[in-house]
C-alpha cells in the first residue's frame, strides 16, 4: 500500500522537535518541514506569503494531520489549515504529541481539541482526535508509529 500524502499542522516553535519524531516514523508521506531560517523567509511574505506556502504544500494531499502540542489548538494558521483541508474534502485527524519529548527530554501539558468550535460554511468540522494512552515518550512514539497509517486511512475513508 502506498503511503498516504499528508499535510502536517502544528505549532512550529514549540513542537517542531516532536513533529520530527513523527516524520521519522516514515509511515506517511508529508510536506517537507522548514528550517527555522526558511520559516522566517516564508513569514517575511506576510499573511499572503504564509497562506501561499500552506496552499502550495497542501495541494495533492489526502489528509491533514494536526499534531497537537500544548498550545496548538486555536492558533490562527492551524485553524486556517484545518478549515482549508475540510473545505477541500480531505481526511482530517489530530494526534496528541505532548508526551513525546523535546530536544531537552521534556514533555508538555496536554493541549485542547483543535477542531472544537470550528465551522466551514456553517458545518462543524469533525475529526477524530487520538490521545496515545501512555505517559512515557518511547511508548507514545511506538503507539503512534504502530497506528498512524490506519488512522490516516480511516480519516480519508470517512470523507469519501
Amino acid at each position: 500500500m502506498a503511503k498516504k500524502k499528508c499535510f502536517l499542522s502544528f505549532h512550529y516553535k514549540l513542537d517542531s522537535w516532536r513533529v520530527q519524531q513523527v516524520k521519522q516514523m516514515g509511515a506517511i508521506d508529508e510536506q517537507p518541514l522548514l528550517s527555522s531560517n526558511k520559516w522566517e523567509d516564508v513569514k517575511k511574505g506576510g499573511d499572503d506569503g504564509i497562506r501561499r506556502w500552506i496552499d502550495d504544500n497542501m495541494k495533492d494531499k489526502d489528509c491533514l494531520v494536526v499534531l497537537v502540542g500544548e498550545k496548538t489548538a486555536g492558533r490562527r494558521w492551524v485553524n486556517y489549515e484545518i478549515k482549508k483541508a475540510w473545505g477541500k474534502g480531505m481526511g482530517i485527524l489530530a494526534i496528541h504529541i505532548h508526551n513525546l519529548e523535546n530536544s531537552s527530554g521534556e514533555q508538555a501539558k496536554k493541549g485542547g481539541n483543535p477542531f472544537a468550535g470550528l465551522t466551514v460554511d456553517g458545518v462543524a468540522v469533525e475529526g477524530k482526535v487520538y490521545d496515545p494512552p501512555y505517559s512515557v515518550g518511547k511508548d507514545v512514539y511506538n503507539h503512534i508509529a504502530a497506528n498512524i497509517e490506519d488512522w490516516v486511512k480511516v480519516a480519508i475513508d470517512v470523507r469519501k
